[in-house]
């Protein structure tokens, strides 16, 4: 059987931890597609993940996110880590398709071996994020990807649950994108571990770092704890990238130090085991839903004859 439609998780892996594109390719759409055989791609991967560093881009539509994107992979590269790469984009709420179009801005890497670069739809997940996107990032990191850098859909303030995948969150903003009143909203700005000020040689660069600079004054931190850089880069001439990466590197040597590593991993394990027992009790739940029993308790709550808690008990009880 081909790799492309192989479900041997165990030649997989170990393709994948080979290097072969094809295999890392094959298990990510195993992960998107929410294929059975995902606890087992889960418990092979277990043993080759935990290391790697995860770094988050996101900002507004524009800010140029690919395009950063694409300069701090040729910076990894010519450091000698192999870099894996999840750009995720938005899908159509009328068709449910998407264009996939970040991947074009990397062509710069398309062949080289030591680079994998996979876009992916965020299904009509909020948030920035595909659901597959935690799953997804470790078997990039299984596959031997350090750093795997994931890139957000760009939605706006809202977008933070990138803060929970991350160990280092990389905000990005461009001049004539908002004003000091918009650099204080509360929302994506209060997750940067890392600001970037993109199109630096455009008007209101200085401006855009200032307003920044003092969102950063005003925040309450305890003694220790990580205050956010600010980094000026012009992204399509390669400007300021050495210094975003020296930022993100300082960031997650504090992280190491502080012991905060090891917190922010395990709150996402947390995150991640939480959401699996979820998805599992929806299953369950739409179980229930096809037969008789929760249409007999909706029965009995609407007739009066018990309330909708108790009937609540009753469900929870089929469900163990």
């Amino acid at each position: 059987m081909t790799i492309r439609r192989s479900r041997d998780v165990p030649a997989l892996v170990g393709a994948a931890r080979e290097g072969d594109p094809r295999a890392v390719a094959r298990l990510i759409s195993l992960v998107e597609d929410g294929d059975e055989v995902l606890p087992r791609i889960a418990a092979a991967l277990a043993p080759h993940t935990g290391e790697a560093a995860v770094i988050g881009l996101t900002g507004s539509p524009g800010v140029g996110k690919s395009t950063t994107t694409n300069e701090l992979v040729r910076a990894f590269r010519e450091a000698g880590r192999r870099v894996g790469v999840l750009a995720v984009d938005p899908s159509s709420p009328f068709t449910g398709g998407a264009i996939l179009g970040d991947r074009v801005r990397m062509q710069d890497h398309a062949t080289d071996p030591g680079v994998y670069i996979r876009s992916m739809s965020s299904r009509g997940h909020l948030g920035g994020l595909s659901a597959a996107t935690p799953a997804a990032a470790r078997v990039l990191e299984g596959a031997g990807c350090d750093p795997v850098v994931v890139e957000t859909v760009g939605v706006g303030q809202a977008e933070v649950e990138i803060a929970g995948l991350a160990d280092t969150t990389v905000v990005l903003l461009a001049p004539g994108m908002g004003d000091a009143i918009q650099a204080a909203k509360a929302g994506v700005l209060e997750i940067a571990d890392v600001f970037v000020v993109n199109k630096a040689d455009r008007d209101g660069a200085d401006a855009t770092h200032r307003d920044i600079q003092g969102m950063i004054g005003l925040g309450d931190r305890a003694p220790g704890q990580w205050r956010p850089r600010v980094v000026r880069c012009v992204a399509p001439r390669g400007e300021g990238i050495d210094e975003l990466v020296e930022a993100i590197d300082a960031h997650r040597a504090h992280l190491r130090d502080s012991g905060e590593l090891r917190a922010r991993r395990q709150r996402r394990a947390e995150a991640e085991v939480e959401a699996i027992a979820l998805g599992t009790l929806r299953a369950r739940m739409k179980d229930l839903r096809s037969g008789s029993t929760l249409s007999a308790l909706a029965e009995d709550v609407a007739a009066g004859r018990t309330d909708p808690y108790s009937a609540a008990e009753a469900l929870l009880a089929q469900l163990g």
